[in-house]
């Protein structure tokens, strides 16, 4: 089983990609290498191959770091399945991880993010907790979404640690930043989907 990842930017144009631009391939960078794991194309659509249980973070990590600039989100349809063709381009490559994240994608309206597995029962589960998680997620702040991208990166920091990173002098600056921005709560999502994903 492999995970496929299709996204692109909302509201690209109102920010200068040499801004974004450099941000999203830091991300995309983690999972991987260009253009085997991953490519972006059509300016601002991109497509990424990660290991199943990493597909819901690398998705909400995107988002963290995309939502640093104001108006920006990034739409993003996550597919769980095989890849059948492996190509030398992830966007030559072809499998029903594809086929899923495609659909997935194509059929997102007003949710920004979404997941599509084999299992039709565990699609519905999923994405009914990822539609009420996004309620917090699309409204976080250039400061939220800094913040939890930094605390997804390093779970191992405490609250002051992350304050020193963060130039900021009280650690409850953190601890509330944190609280508003949903982090215990998409932590325990992130928990559950690892799970149910092994399972598959």
């Amino acid at each position: 089983m492999e995970a496929i990842i299709t996204g692109d930017l909302i509201n690209s144009r109102q920010v200068e990609p040499s801004e974004w631009m450099p941000a999203l391939k830091k991300v995309l960078k983690k999972y991987g290498k260009e253009p085997k794991n991953w490519e972006i194309f059509r300016g601002d659509s991109f497509q990424l191959n990660t290991k199943p249980e990493d597909a819901l973070m690398a998705a909400i990590l995107i988002k963290a770091k995309i939502k640093q600039w104001k108006n920006l989100d990034v739409r993003i349809g996550i597919g769980i399945g095989e890849i059948t063709y492996q190509a030398a381009k992830i966007t030559e490559s072809n499998g029903t991880a594809f086929l899923n994240s495609g659909e997935c994608f194509e059929e997102l309206k007003k949710q920004t993010l979404a997941i599509k597995t084999p299992n039709k029962d565990l699609n519905e589960t999923l994405n009914l907790m990822i539609e009420l998680a996004s309620l917090t997620i699309d409204r976080w702040t250039e400061t939220a979404a800094k913040l939890i991208k930094l605390k997804i990166e390093n779970q191992n920091l405490n609250q002051k640690d992350l304050a020193n990173l963060l130039n900021k002098t009280a650690q409850g600056t953190i601890s509330e930043g944190l609280k508003r921005a949903g982090y215990d709560e998409i932590q325990r999502l992130l928990n559950y989907y690892k799970l149910k994903i092994s399972e598959l």
